[in-house]
């Protein structure tokens, strides 16, 4: 198995609440490399919410694949909530889903600075049809490992995908 049980659970939970709501979702994801659509398409039946994930680990992607400004990646740096936002509204507008979820972060085990150490991760979520909705997040889970953080991110991101 490659996902944990906690990550199943949620996942199958944020499947069955957006099929309910009749909404879709569409991951952007950097440091977690694809694992929020992963875990999502895990699950059977989540081709009724996943529309797609984007997986853009270096800026060039981000820029490309979700249009991120360059001046936002400059001003800001690939971790902040400034690109995690622009990565969660680019998803959106290059889908047809309703809902954006978008995670950049520090993984480790290097990367890391004083003002972004190694397990610093930023989550946006956008709706399609609620321009009110602005929600982002930075989150510091520490220097846990690699894949620790990565896992951590994924919970994270996969509670931002339950409906409100």
């Amino acid at each position: 198995m490659i996902f944990s049980d906690e990550v199943l659970t949620l996942a199958a939970t944020v499947i069955d609440a957006n099929r309910a709501a009749g909404l879709t979702v569409v991951t952007a994801e950097s440091c977690t490399g694809g694992l929020v659509a992963g875990a999502l398409t895990e699950i059977a039946g989540s081709s009724d919410v996943v529309d797609r994930g984007f997986v853009t680990y270096s800026n060039e992607a981000k820029i490309e694949s979700l249009g991120v400004s360059i001046d936002i990646l400059d001003t800001f740096g690939a971790v902040s909530i400034a690109v995690a936002w622009a990565m969660a509204q680019g998803a959106l507008k290059h889908s047809h889903a309703d809902v954006a979820v978008a995670v950049t972060g520090i993984a480790g085990p290097g990367g890391g600075s004083e003002k972004k150490p190694v397990g610093t991760v930023v989550f946006a979520l956008a709706r399609r049809n609620d321009p009110e909705c602005k929600i982002a997040d930075t989150k510091f889970f520490g220097d846990l490992g690699r894949s620790e953080i990565r896992r951590q991110a994924v919970l994270c991101a996969l509670q931002l995908l339950m409906p409100g």
